[in-house]
């Protein structure tokens, strides 16, 4: 029988400690302002410059953004068939 009152008494003090250090704890405190997570850089796109060098047709363009350039700066190409502004169509699948 004084085994169990002991056994009652440290669970008790136990409890009252482990509830006063609860109590005690400080909770996390919300912020003011809300967390806006920005990028830190843009996609990098290399810049790639293109000059009229006499080249006229499809196959001789690596992109369509190559031949779209031709196309509106450089005289004399053949990359327009039906004139509606897209070039090498069946080339870049536009």
């Amino acid at each position: 029988m004084k085994n169990w009152l002991i056994l009652i008494l440290v669970v008790l003090v136990a409890w009252k400690l482990y509830t006063q250090n609860q109590a005690t704890t400080p909770q996390a405190i919300a912020p003011t302002q809300p967390i806006v997570f920005e990028p830190v850089e843009k996609e990098f796109k290399p810049t790639i410059t293109y000059h009229c060098d006499g080249r006229q047709n499809c196959s001789q363009m690596r992109s369509y953004d190559e031949a779209l350039y031709f196309l509106k700066n450089c005289p004399d190409t053949k990359m327009d068939g039906d004139n509606d502004g897209i070039p090498c169509e069946r080339q870049f699948g536009r």
